[in-house]
């Protein structure tokens, strides 16, 4: 005799509601599907300022997420399946949005540890914190996972339209988890910072859960938890609204954080060096500084960083006068630091093209670094981008686009190199800026064997006073006594120039040398940049910060 299965069976009272509530059951899905997706997003910007955006982020990021989805998925089968009552699902779904509205709030001493273990060089609590933010998200997303299944169980009539309901729940919860990807990305994360992005998203799973319990069976349990899921919703609007306004990542050395704010690409950071007056740009982790401007100097002192030795790098070309330099772009332009140096070095007539990916730094630079006194044309792209679909050439094209520790593998490979050589003049000159320590010139020497294999000549300078190394590749006939001899030159004409002084100060402590051919070239089929700086902080720590 053939088996039927039985109709779902629901708590007294939600027979009769179940299906008069279907449409406002797939509102839910919908909702949770799109915070779910969401939570993803933003906890990437909330772990950025501290741990970076690199592959290994991203990877464990969504590792765990399809992870604590997955335990959600059968964890919400199996309760629905015993307790199939609306105001459980709306219980569910009232805890995720709560706990997701206490993740920022709660990751805040973990970070805060997480920057005390990166200054001590202790690796082990580093990852540690990483893990510990991580696990914070496990709550609330799992218990989204749950929400589809019991939608399912609830929704489900008979065995006959099972395919049909689950497709369509899980369908809809996509197209919210859709929806959750780009608005946060486009809209709320750039205009109310991640803090208010995580309180939005609990506040409206939250509301949509008091909805529910309003139009679910009215039992004593389901009264009770409308009042605490109530109170719990004026709570949450309270703290978006009146208390927390965000985590003021403290800078290194003293520095005093005068701005901070996100965009769509960076959390950013202008900070202030207390014993030289200079404003500082940081950018997501925070351990390098991308420009620097000193207010109400007229004519900016040299700083013997890598932002001033952008203008000497092209004297290794044969006979290379200043006033042969007309045309330079700089790739990452930041706060505008080098275009301000070559600007200050060169004079008024120098044409510069800065292309900067994010124009939230855009605006800071305009605001806080003086950028539109260097007459710098502004490009708002995407440097690849900018270097494939340009037709302009340039004597110069300068790379600071590197945003330590972790930088975009696509500006390490040789095609990026091919495709900036093949923008400059005949004389024309490439330069990278390249992070190191004092021992470790890994990433250096990557970056100079994959520029060797597109230019015929590669020199490396060392900045005095900061640890980055100027790559230089050059397209016409060079050499390194070539370097002396034109600064000779320029010493004559302009005995006092910055342009000599730094000269003499890359001869004299910049270890001038030329890079030979090397085996590491990075292509962008393979270029595991991150993989390498991983190993470089892995040794760096081992031997004590050497």
């Amino acid at each position: 005799m053939a088996r039927t299965l039985n109709p779902p069976v629901v708590a007294s009272g939600d027979a009769a509601t179940v299906g008069t509530v279907d449409w406002y059951l797939r509102v839910v899905v919908f909702v949770s599907g799109g915070v779910s997706i969401g939570i993803e997003l933003a906890a990437s910007r909330l772990l950025a300022p501290f741990f970076g955006t690199s592959l290994f982020i991203w990877a464990n990021l969504i590792g765990l997420t399809l992870i604590y989805l997955s335990i959600g998925y059968a964890v919400g089968g199996r309760i629905a399946d015993r307790w199939p009552h609306l105001t459980l699902l709306y219980a569910i779904t009232s805890v995720a949005a709560f706990v997701t509205g206490l993740v920022p709030l709660l990751a805040q001493p973990i970070l805060a540890k997480s920057l005390t273990a990166f200054d001590t060089l202790s690796l082990g609590g580093f990852y540690g914190s990483l893990v510990g933010t991580l696990v914070l998200f496990a709550i609330p997303v799992t218990l989204l996972g749950c929400v589809s299944p019991f939608a399912i169980r609830l929704a489900l009539a008979s065995v006959a339209g099972a395919g049909n309901t689950s497709g369509s729940l899980y369908a809809l919860s996509t197209v919210g988890s859709i929806v959750g990807t780009f608005v946060p990305t486009f809209l709320l994360i750039p205009r109310l910072g991640t803090f208010r992005t995580f309180y939005l998203f609990a506040i409206t799973l939250l509301a949509a859960s008091v909805i529910g319990l309003l139009r679910a069976p009215h039992t004593r349990i389901s009264i009770r938890l409308l009042i605490a899921t109530a109170l719990l919703l004026a709570l949450m609007v309270g703290i978006a609204g009146f208390g927390h306004r965000g985590f003021v990542r403290p800078l290194d050395a003293g520095r005093q954080v005068i701005w901070q704010g996100e965009s769509a690409y960076n959390f950013i950071q202008v900070g202030r060096n207390p014993a030289t007056g200079a404003r500082e740009l940081y950018l997501n982790e925070g351990h390098a500084i991308h420009s620097l401007y000193y207010p109400g100097d007229a004519i900016q002192p040299l700083s013997n960083g890598p932002w001033d030795y952008f203008a000497v790098a092209p004297f290794f070309v044969a006979n290379q006068r200043p006033d042969a330099i007309k045309d330079v772009c700089i790739i990452g332009l930041a706060g505008g630091t080098v275009a301000q140096r070559m600007d200050q070095i060169y004079g008024p007539g120098l044409r510069i093209d800065g292309v900067e990916i994010d124009p939230t730094i855009v605006d800071v630079a305009r605001k806080f670094f003086n950028l539109d006194a260097s007459h710098v044309n502004v490009i708002v792209q995407d440097g690849r981008y900018y270097m494939r679909t340009t037709e302009k050439r340039y004597d110069v094209i300068a790379a600071d686009a590197y945003h330590q520790p972790y930088i975009p593998f696509q500006l390490t490979t040789r095609e990026f190199f091919q495709e900036a050589y093949d923008h400059l003049n005949a004389n024309g000159t490439f330069i990278v800026n390249a992070g190191r320590s004092n021992t470790d010139f890994r990433l250096v020497n990557v970056i100079s064997d994959t520029m060797r294999s597109v230019f015929p000549n590669v020199y490396l300078i060392d900045t005095p006073s900061f640890t980055n190394t100027m790559v230089v590749g050059t397209k016409g006939p060079s050499s390194l006594a070539n370097f002396a001899a034109n600064i000779n030159v320029a010493r004559q004409a302009t005995p006092n120039s910055a342009l000599v002084t730094l000269g003499d100060a890359a001869i004299k402590d910049g270890h001038l040398r030329e890079a030979a051919p090397g085996p590491h070239i990075f292509t962008d089929d393979l270029a595991p940049v991150e993989d390498l700086i991983d190993r470089i902080l892995l040794d760096y720590a081992r031997k004590g910060g050497t």
